[in-house]
């Protein structure tokens, strides 16, 4: 019991920063572009107070609750823009929405780089058997509290990424591939984005087709940090 508390918030910190870091890298990047809006709203930073206040049942309540109950968070957050600026400007628009999911991505990175160097160095070992929040182990077969909180920052952040660049609205890949579309449908596609309606059905869809993708992405995640290794 002790130990499935323990991971609960290992997970419940790694979402509430790597969705921070999401959070403010829209912010940051609409602001350089010309929106302030988040900027003003205070959500260029890495505290996530600003952000806890903008969506608290999403950053707070149901990541811990999740994170308590099922052994990983699950949440959401939002950073405020100008959809008349978004609309004048297009391409910065895009870059601001993929600026979220490359957020979660440099995460992943430094995480995956940490894993490898404790791998190669000895420090770690390729765990007989694999879960997202055991990706490696200790030489002698023990747990340890860096391997585990790596472990979970890289999953985590690898399909934070990967289902927030999924095309649907109200998701970043949906603003993203507004960018893509003639005017004329990039408009109503974005104006269809701002509806509830619209909004619950694109999460609907999304939640339906990302668990096909999700196991194939950790395995090629799991090749990556130990390439050699099979693991069924």
């Amino acid at each position: 019991m002790q130990t499935d508390v323990a991971i609960g918030l290992l997970w419940f910190i790694a979402f509430l920063f790597s969705t921070t870091v999401h959070e403010a890298m829209h912010a940051f990047v609409a602001w350089k572009g010309g929106d302030p809006t988040a900027y003003e709203g205070g959500q260029v930073t890495l505290s996530p107070l600003p952000h806890i206040r903008r969506e608290p049942i999403g950053m707070l309540v149901v990541p811990l609750v999740t994170a308590m109950t099922q052994g990983w968070a699950i949440g959401w957050a939002s950073a405020p823009y100008d959809p008349y600026w978004a609309a004048r400007h297009p391409g910065r628009a895009a870059v601001m929405s993929a600026a979220g999911p490359a957020g979660n991505l440099m995460i992943a990175t430094v995480a995956f780089a940490l894993l490898r160097a404790g791998l190669m160095a000895g420090w770690f070992v390729a765990p007989e058997t694999v879960r997202f929040e055991h990706l490696v182990e200790l030489p002698d077969g023990g747990t340890t509290f860096a391997g585990e909180l790596l472990s979970i920052f890289l999953v985590l952040n690898v399909l934070l990424a990967v289902f927030n660049l999924l095309p649907l609205p109200p998701l970043d890949g949906g603003a993203i591939l507004e960018y893509f579309l003639p005017p004329r449908m990039a408009a109503q596609l974005g104006e269809w984005s701002r509806t509830p309606i619209f909004q619950i059905l694109g999460l609907v869809v999304a939640w339906q087709v990302f668990p096909s993708i999700a196991r194939p992405i950790f395995t090629f995640v799991l090749s990556a940090l130990h390439p050699g290794v099979g693991y069924s």
